[in-house]
């Protein structure tokens, strides 16, 4: 009998357990009650050696994101050349696009340790003293969610990054003094879901901020295909595409779905992942052709039916749908409205006539069609 990934990866979180149990014909429309989103999921839970041993090791085999990797390229080149620290790198853009891979491939360029921690994380100065103390020269300080840091935090971090030095004050009211720690050259690496949310002084620290954007289908049908060699998964470029484009131009959405489908594959389809099996296995997990996932349906779902078709307010959609509005904003909103489905307007959101053929309804005529003009 073959095993599936819950026994053979101990880390694995309890959310995506909950999917790939769901195996058996019996249990298979009901998963979606213990997971609203795989995408939600997929992006917000933390990574798993899975997702650890499929990050690309260098530029080289990093694909996509031509523009942010060409440029970081010729920054590490420039320093290497000149022998001094790299300048502090800020990434931006949606989760699981490959900030953290990122990162970590530009310590590897550079040479150096990667220290890795998050905003929520630093809670108090002496936290921030201590990671900064225990750098050494030309390390890399990746602080993930960036903007998250408290404000007090950040005006200790500020003087560290620009004159690599620590002041801290010892004591309160007239006893109060304070202590310089000279640190080491560093290079902090900053990566931010929010770049809006990031205090103007500590955006500036950074210079250009680095975007990335969604991937192309065949840049994650690459990516896929890389993938399941290194899983030793036998795949067809038909099955790679098929999973490409329901993966939400997001490669960690894309290996956490071709995941799902070796499962599937192993045990109902000789191994093999062709475009017929990707397409069974996807469709059991509620993720359709354009990847939109049950969240997503219930979000136009809501808009269209219980709002007639907006506008309406984000916390009102998010009441609707049971979810938390910055969760709406954050993971659904971004792909829903590049695809077509909703437009943002300064009276709230519209379903646009893409979200109706969706759900197999008629576009509305008269007043509510003139709101996508």
């Amino acid at each position: 009998m073959a095993k599936h990934i819950p026994q053979k990866t101990p880390h694995i979180s309890a959310s995506h357990d909950s999917v790939l149990l769901a195996t058996n014909d019996s249990d298979a429309h009901h998963h979606h009650a213990l997971s609203d989103s795989f995408y939600d999921q997929t992006t917000h839970t933390p990574e798993t050696p899975f997702d650890v041993a499929l990050r690309p090791p260098d530029f080289t085999e990093f694909h996509g994101q031509e523009k942010v990797k060409e440029r970081l390229m010729l920054m590490v080149e420039a320093a290497k050349q000149r022998g001094d620290t790299l300048d502090h790198v800020l990434l931006c853009g949606p989760p699981g696009l490959g900030k953290t891979t990122l990162a970590h491939i530009i310590a590897n360029a550079v040479g150096s340790r990667m220290n890795a921690t998050s905003g929520p994380q630093i809670e108090r100065a002496g936290d921030l003293a201590g990671i900064l103390t225990n750098l050494q020269e030309r390390d890399i300080l990746f602080i993930d969610e960036i903007h998250r840091l408290h404000p007090s935090i950040e005006e200790y971090l500020y003087p560290a990054m620009e004159d690599f030095r620590l002041d801290i004050i010892i004591d309160q009211g007239p006893k109060a003094r304070t202590i310089r720690i000279d640190l080491p050259p560093f290079t902090l690496v900053g990566a931010t879901t929010r770049a809006g949310m990031l205090t103007s002084p500590m955006r500036s620290r950074f210079g250009i901020p680095n975007r990335l954007d969604y991937y192309t289908t065949a840049q994650l049908q690459h990516i896929l295909l890389r993938s399941a060699g290194l899983l030793k998964t036998e795949i067809e470029t038909g099955g790679a595409l098929e999973i490409a484009r329901r993966s939400r131009g997001t490669p960690r959405v894309a290996n956490h779905l071709l995941r799902w489908v070796r499962d599937y594959a192993q045990v109902r389809a000789a191994n093999v992942i062709t475009e017929p099996v990707a397409d069974a296995a996807l469709s059991m997990l509620d993720i359709d052709k354009d990847g939109l996932d049950e969240m997503d349906q219930r979000i136009l779902d809501a808009i269209i039916n219980k709002f007639n078709g907006g506008p309406v307010g984000l916390s009102s959609v998010a009441v609707a749908v049971h979810e938390d509005a910055t969760t709406l904003e954050d993971m659904h909103e971004p792909y829903l409205v590049m695809q077509g489905y909703l437009k943002r307007t300064p009276r709230g959101r519209v379903a646009m006539p893409n979200a109706y053929k969706k759900l197999g309804l008629p576009p509305p005529i008269g007043a509510q069609a003139e709101l996508f003009e």
